[in-house]
């Protein structure tokens, strides 16, 4: 499953990286400018031709069921230290008996007109992805992936290298050493995995070794590299 990162706030863009391809979206609302507005307009007009899930900024409940109710096909939780913070995250996102989701009525349930049928299905298919991005998180993985309802682990490879003191050494052995350990414990776990790249040749390694899950580039690093290419093309 190839994606990319969106974090221009705009439909449009949204849109052209829906039809270029890719195999679903990473909606970034955690950096960058995007709101909940944003997200619900992006889902409006790409979800339908390319799956998107969003990445919260915290894991406040009221993002969480907002997130949800606008229809995104689940949430990508960053910076997930602990067990804990697991367990809390999994209940915020399924309603009762198996959690603690407010039950309300938006896009998801198509605004009432599929309300049961969203409802009674929901728990099963929202999509759950814990980002582990820190020495911490790695720490505690082994408990980390004993939640029941997590569906994937996504690893943040730059954020990981800052809490170990080598921001954006995302190549240096330990860093390396710290994002085996996680992959050991989500194969143990019989959980997906997955992470970013900026480029193609980054991720590539990762794919290799089974990484099922993979982010790579960004909306505007596309762009940037685009436009500097045409500009050398023409200034040469």
């Amino acid at each position: 499953m190839i994606g990319t990162i969106l974090s221009i706030p705009s439909p449009e863009v949204a849109e052209v990286l829906a039809l270029a391809g890719f195999d679903w979206l990473f909606i970034d609302a955690e950096h960058g400018t995007i709101d909940f507005t944003d997200v619900q307009r992006i889902l409006q007009i790409a979800d339908d031709k390319c799956p998107c899930i969003v990445r919260t900024p915290s894991d406040d409940k009221i993002w969480i069921k907002k997130l949800l109710d606008a229809g995104s096909r689940g949430i990508i939780f960053p910076l997930v230290n602990s067990r804990k913070e697991a367990q809390r995250i999994v209940n915020l996102c399924k309603y009762p008996p198996e959690g603690t989701r407010s039950i309300g009525i938006g896009r998801a349930h198509e605004y009432g007109f599929k309300f049961m049928e969203y409802v009674s299905t929901a728990n099963q298919n929202i999509t759950i992805i814990l980002q582990i991005e820190h020495t911490q998180a790695v720490r505690n993985i082994k408990s980390i992936v004993t939640v029941q309802g997590i569906d994937a682990i996504f690893i943040g490879p730059y954020d990981l290298s800052g809490s170990l003191g080598k921001i954006g050494q995302v190549n240096d052995p330990e860093v390396k050493k710290e994002i085996n350990i996680v992959k050991k414990a989500c194969k143990e776990a019989g959980l997906p995995i997955g992470i970013f790249g900026v480029d193609a040749e980054a991720v590539k390694p990762f794919i290799s070794q089974g990484y099922s899950l993979i982010t790579v580039g960004m909306d505007t690093l596309f762009l940037g590299k685009s436009v500097r290419e045409t500009l050398g093309l023409l200034k040469t």
